[in-house]
């Protein structure tokens, strides 16, 4: 697949309905609808529902009466990740027959185990840019034929990228182009380091996609040219400029917004129905005030 991107500018804003919308949401969703119309571009909606044990049609519905309340338009219909399952399956199968994913079957408490009883003697486990230990990845020395027999056997697992073989696979420096900031400022030319991330999960029992794969998929299929989100997604761009090449899709431009910190300091969380976007508007705030406490 090689979709060059859309000559007219594309945005997106792509929430999850498993809460209410806070304000960091309409902060992101504000920027990506200005600018778009700024750029005589489109903006897009998309609803990243493939978690379907937390996401619900209710939340769903209040997604769209937020951005409705908040004077914002977009196109339909609306695409909805828990309808396209097949297609993340296709993008990860092509990843399996190039041997670049492995099943992986240790659970979080056997990793959490594992960690822990390293750690007591001493010594530090390297962990992810989210501060999440990295997979131990034993499995990627089981052989072809043991890989089939534990999958056969049905046990649950996840179908993790080998990073080591992914990055080999490079024939050229990964890079993005920022145009907005990193958490420490970081604009301009971005080199990317997936390996922080170690073996990612791609896949689960339960889940037939991961965010990073899902939102890469969908953005190339949607012609996204400008991805604009939240900071705290910024090192995850690294592990999305990495399946954009080895999957032979588009390279957008990424700008990365800051976040808005909750009354305890730290980023909003939908938890908090204090700072969401429904409770403003119930408490008889405009979207005038809405905007002007964001920007």
């Amino acid at each position: 697949m090689n979709a060059p991107l859309s000559k007219q500018p594309v945005f997106r804003f792509a929430p999850s309905p498993n809460g209410q919308l806070h304000l960091g949401h309409a902060l992101s969703a504000i920027l990506n609808h200005d600018m778009a119309r700024a750029a005589d571009g489109r903006f897009l909606l998309r609803i990243e529902d493939i978690d379907i044990t937390r996401c619900t049609p209710e939340f769903e519905a209040g997604i769209y009466d937020d951005l409705g309340w908040l004077g914002l338009s977009w196109e339909t219909p609306v695409r909805r990740q828990s309808e396209h399952l097949d297609l993340y399956r296709q993008a990860l199968g092509r990843l399996i027959d190039r041997d670049l994913v492995y099943p992986a079957f240790l659970t979080r408490g056997a990793i959490k185990t594992a960690v822990a009883e390293f750690e007591a003697k001493g010594k530090a486990w390297p962990r992810d840019p989210d501060g999440a230990p990295l997979y131990p990845g034993e499995e990627r020395k089981l052989s072809a034929a043991g890989r089939q027999r534990m999958l056969a056997g049905g046990k649950p697992h996840a179908w993790r990228l080998d990073m080591d073989k992914a990055i080999a696979e490079l024939d050229a420096p990964l890079t993005w182009q920022e145009t907005g900031a990193g958490p420490n400022g970081e604009t301009g030319q971005i080199t990317a380091d997936p390996a922080a991330w170690g073996d990612v999960v791609l896949s689960r029992s339960d889940a037939p996609s991961s965010y990073h794969l899902a939102v890469t998929m969908d953005d190339a299929l949607q012609g996204v040219t400008h991805v604009v989100r939240g900071s705290d997604l910024y090192h995850a761009t690294a592990v999305h400029r990495l399946l954009q090449r080895l999957l032979d899709l588009p390279e957008p431009v990424y700008h990365h917004h800051r976040l808005i910190p909750g009354p305890d300091g730290r980023k909003l969380s939908k938890s908090n129905r204090d700072t969401g976007i429904a409770a403003f508007r119930e408490a008889g705030k405009t979207p005038d005030d809405v905007r002007a406490m964001i920007l």
